[in-house]
């Protein structure tokens, strides 16, 4: 189910964002949460999300992200796609983290300098939750 708004603020105070189901190019910018400047883009080709200017999410092809949370080591959302779908995260530079995709452990990975960890995702048709700690 494609989200309403392509960003809002869920009632547990954590950001959803992204439409998989669009034909065309959506953007909206200066979207104020807990006092940052958010901007999202979303289509079935790729859903983005920047943060006072600088990259936190992005998926191709295009997403639905419901919950989103980040904080210190932590990041954790629900996630919806239409195929298997990579995701770019921007984390701490040069720090190893441990992805869980519903509560399976699949693996660690290190951020590079610029701080992206890139992982991929298998949709069945199912949402998935995604939680990333520090190692």
């Amino acid at each position: 189910m494609a989200l309403e708004n392509i960003i809002s603020v869920s009632g547990n105070d954590r950001l959803d964002f992204g439409n998989y189901k669009l034909d065309s190019k959506t953007k909206l910018s200066n979207f104020e949460f807990k006092g940052d400047l958010y901007k999202v883009k979303t289509f079935q080709e790729i859903t983005k999300l920047e943060k006072n200017e600088l990259l936190v999410y992005e998926s191709v092809p295009g997403t639905d992200v419901e919950e989103f949370y980040e904080q210190d080591d932590i990041v954790e959302f629900d996630v919806t796609g239409y195929t298997d779908t990579q995701i770019t995260l921007e984390l701490k530079p040069d720090y190893e983290y441990n992805i869980y995709v519903d509560d399976e452990e699949i693996g660690s990975m290190k951020t590079n300098l610029g701080g992206k960890l890139v992982f991929g995702i298998e949709f069945d048709g199912a949402k998935k939750h995604v939680r990333i700690t520090g190692a």
